[in-house]
């Protein structure tokens, strides 16, 4: 075995992820005529009838028998209001002939028109949220997927689940999320069970190809002849993906605290200290102080910051003596906010969080109308064009049971705001876990993909309500499902430490001494760097490595003679080739 592949091998994972399904990122926000064809070929699932989930048949509602315990069930289906009274009606002129259909006509239109117009009064708009749920006989999954679902076409809803215990009869049932009575067609159904290995083994396998990349480092002398037997070092100075964590006003002269984070992050994000109301807590008092020295140590550090945030839609966070303004008074308020953070901090920042969690709350809107959002983003964009503007909120991938913040309601608003006009950019997922459901977060992730932005997970953390040890487990899988997947372009954690602990987990005590959770990092930084490897020039004089993506130093040593150089390591499919000479 080459050195390339005795120090990768990882890269030989696929051939034990092939003895079962591979794993199906396929997803869809569009809204079709015509359903695509299960995913799996329907894999194990069946319907109440015992027919196979791929011939067609409509159902809205799945007998599951034999599900174990601790494997994970990913599931997918095609749902549409469909207007059930046509189709009958149509399906009697088939079989009736329409001689003896005619007669009836008039009755028949009627009583159909009768029922479409009760059916359009109840669903308003013509769409209707559509929540899968899971009932066994111990324990009830009240969402395991979501989808906003339209008459006359079809909708992809795409979850899953993992069971506390095994069941050996289950029922997967669809129903409208505000329970109003709508009729619900589905078909192109599919469950697909993975075993714990097969989905580590296929995270292990998307991180490998895309987080990292082979490299062949070739040695020659000036005349160009290869030289066999070299020492060489390669060393990572620093990686290309953006982990991090939120940072307090606590971090300014804590030293050690200083020196724990910069030896860990590349990234970093102020938990509140550019929020308005500690910016400006009093009309026309405006305090950066805090916040620049905060900035500067991120800069003495070359990590890169996110700005979090210009406006908080929750009343609740908002200046008291903001939510007193009205019409005139609170518009000038807000352009003046704008001008003086973004003025200030122009290139500062690579995100800007613009109207945070809008899906929940409303106040700007409520008080200056429905393009209030739309002008935030636009005056946001003309004040710092270099800055990526997010939409961040909670609850998207952390559950599928929140109505505000389903997948569905995100990608809606999201596209809402850029037809308007709006310059956003990022997709900003909050991830404030309790307990994780992995294949829900990664079909969420999947259809999220679809539309070409990047996803970051901006607040990551474990609720305080369970224990240290259980936050670590649970923190774990969450960070490896969002490092594995290729559309996650940075993590950031919501850990900043302050003297009475954390918002919900903490990495370390107050002596910065790890918890847990502190530890689970720290094993993941580890895993996911390159390294320094050692080793020689074969007879073509080459090295190959597989190193994950960011910045290296190449040394090389002959005799009393060395040389280095630096290589970029970004993103893609082709061996990186670099030459040095000695």
């Amino acid at each position: 075995m080459s050195n390339f592949y005795a120090t990768n091998p990882s890269l030989l994972l696929f051939s034990h992820i092939a003895e079962g399904p591979l794993y199906d990122s396929t997803a869809y926000t569009e809204c079709k005529l015509q359903p695509e064809e299960p995913l799996y070929g329907g894999g194990i699932i069946v319907d109440r009838l015992g027919n196979s989930a791929s011939s067609g048949v409509y159902s809205t509602s799945f007998i599951l028998h034999n599900l174990t315990q601790g494997t994970i069930y990913c599931f997918s289906s095609w749902v549409s209001q469909l207007f059930t009274l046509l189709v009958n009606y149509f399906f009697c002129c088939w079989m009736l002939g329409w001689e003896l259909v005619v007669r009836l006509q008039r009755i028949v239109v009627m009583f159909i028109l009768s029922n479409l117009f009760s059916w359009v009064k109840i669903e308003g708009a013509g769409s209707a949220l559509i929540r899968a749920s899971l009932k066994t006989e111990n324990e009830t999954n009240k969402c395991v997927g979501t989808v906003l679902a339209k008459h006359g076409c079809w909708s992809f809803l795409k979850g899953g689940f993992v069971l506390n215990s095994p069941s050996q009869l289950s029922t997967l049932f669809f129903q409208n999320a505000d329970d109003r009575d709508v009729n619900i067609e589905i078909t192109s159904s599919s469950l697909q069970p993975f075993s714990v290995q097969q989905w580590s083994t296929y995270q292990q396998y998307m991180i490998n190809t895309k987080r990292k990349r082979a490299v062949t480092v070739h040695v020659s002398d000036k005349q160009g002849k290869r030289l066999q037997g070299l020492e060489i070092d390669i060393e990572q100075v620093s990686k290309d993906f953006p982990f991090g964590s939120a940072i307090a006003k606590t971090i300014l002269g804590n030293l050690p605290y200083q020196d724990w984070f910069a030896k860990r992050f590349n990234a970093a994000v102020f938990e509140n200290e550019l929020k308005w109301y500690a910016t400006e807590p009093e009309q026309g008092k405006t305090n950066y102080t805090i916040a620049d020295q905060m900035l500067q140590f991120v800069r003495a550090n070359q990590v890169i910051a996110r700005g979090h945030n210009i406006f908080w839609e929750d009343p609740k966070y908002t200046p008291q003596w903001v939510r007193n303004l009205t019409g005139s008074d609170l518009q000038s308020a807000v352009n003046s906010r704008i001008q003086s953070l973004m003025s200030k901090y122009r290139e500062e920042f690579v995100h800007w969080d613009v109207s945070n969690e809008m899906l929940h709350f409303d106040f700007y809107e409520q008080k200056l109308g429905p393009n209030a959002t739309l002008h935030f983003f636009e005056t946001a964009h003309k004040s710092d064009p270099l800055a990526t503007l997010f939409m961040n909120d909670f609850n998207v991938v952390e559950t599928c049971s929140d109505v505000n913040s389903t997948v569905d309601s995100y990608i809606s608003r999201l596209r809402e705001l850029r037809h308007g006009g709006a310059l956003m950019d990022g997709i900003g997922l909050e991830g404030h876990f309790t307990v994780p459901n992995l294949p829900l977060m990664r079909a969420i992730l999947d259809k999220l993909a679809t539309l070409g932005l990047p996803i970051w997970l901006t607040e990551v953390d474990i609720s305080s309500t369970l224990d240290k040890e259980t936050q670590a487990i649970y923190l774990e899988q969450v960070l490896r499902e969002g490092f594995s997947h290729p559309s996650v372009n940075g993590i950031m954690l919501w850990t900043a430490m302050h003297p009475n602990g954390c918002y919900q987990m903490c990495l370390t005590d107050n002596n910065l001494q790890n918890l847990p959770a502190g530890d689970v990092v720290d094993k993941l930084l580890k895993e996911w760097q390159t390294g320094e490897i050692e080793g020689q020039t074969d007879e073509h004089g080459s090295y190959s490595f597989y190193g994950f993506l960011g910045e290296y130093k190449v040394s090389v040593k002959y005799g009393n003679r060395s040389s280095s150089s630096t290589l970029s390591l970004c993103q893609g499919k082709e061996t990186r080739h670099v030459s040095i000479q000695m």
